[in-house]
């Protein structure tokens, strides 16, 4: 809708840059703030706020090449044009390396890791819908065509040019379904984190929440770069929703020691 925020001689500020920037501090800011509220310390939670930041970059972008591998193999030079530097990547895949580094930091510097990962799910959470709202100003990660009403029509060249996006047609609004259900997620587990009764509830809802919803509106996403498993059965991105739903219902299974319920309660 509005790929360019403004710009100055030769410099330009891409709308989806920006917001992505104020959901990054807004979230960090959140994760810390929820961090102390829980008895963590402040510096470890800026520490591993900006690590997983880094590697969700790195990994949104890293399933990006991977889903349409084809494309970059016979296009190598793609990998580090500015379309793919300026394409949101795909979110799964910033998530699972986000998750990794996490666990080797908390490791590392002896982190409670559940309490943790629940200070962190508002802010992730929050954080993603802000995202949500560059991609649809960019128009990246657009949906199929739809003639339903609540279609959007994208006009502005730069869309076209910089991520491919088609224009003068009514695409399903992928980009702000997400960034509503991200919100309202964000409410929701601001209020969990408050009433838990064991570590790991919050994450566990979060990842629960977000895989089934991620798995549904995939179908209807129409930007290239899906990938492809089970002989097309499903997309890459909809197996790694499956595992965050399982591994999130895990965290919600599980038997806390009766020490661990008394501290979340």
């Amino acid at each position: 809708m509005f790929p360019r925020l403004f710009q100055i001689g030769s410099f330009s500020l891409p709308t989806y840059g920006f917001l992505v920037e104020i959901g990054v501090l807004l979230g960090l800011l959140l994760c810390v703030r929820n961090s102390q509220r829980l008895g963590i310390n402040p510096d470890d939670s800026w520490n591993l706020g900006i690590l997983v930041t880094l590697a969700g970059i790195l990994g949104a972008k890293i399933l990006l090449i991977v889903n349409d591998w084809s494309f970059y193999t016979r296009n190598p030079a793609q990998i580090l044009s500015m379309n793919t530097l300026r394409s949101g990547g795909v979110f799964s895949g910033g998530l699972l390396a986000g998750l990794l580094a996490a666990a080797w930091y908390m490791y590392r510097h002896k982190m409670p890791p559940l309490r943790t990962c629940d200070a962190f799910a508002p802010g992730l959470a929050i954080g993603h819908a802000i995202g949500r709202l560059g991609c649809f100003a960019a128009g990246c990660c657009y949906g199929k065509e739809t003639h339903a009403a609540w279609g959007v029509v994208f006009k502005n060249q730069l869309a076209a040019d910089w991520v491919g996006t088609p224009l003068g047609v009514p695409l399903e609004p992928t980009q702000l379904m997400e960034a509503v259900f991200e919100f309202f997620n964000f409410l929701l587990l601001m209020w969990l984190i408050k009433r838990k009764h064991a570590e790991g509830q919050v994450i566990g809802t979060y990842l629960v929440l977000y895989g089934i919803a991620r798995f549904f509106i995939e179908f209807l996403r129409g930007d290239p770069g899906r990938g492809e498993v089970f002989g097309g059965a499903m997309t890459g991105t909809q197996l790694i929703a499956i595992g965050l739903v399982v591994v999130g219902g895990l965290f919600w299974l599980r038997r806390p020691p009766r020490a661990e319920v008394a501290a979340a309660s």
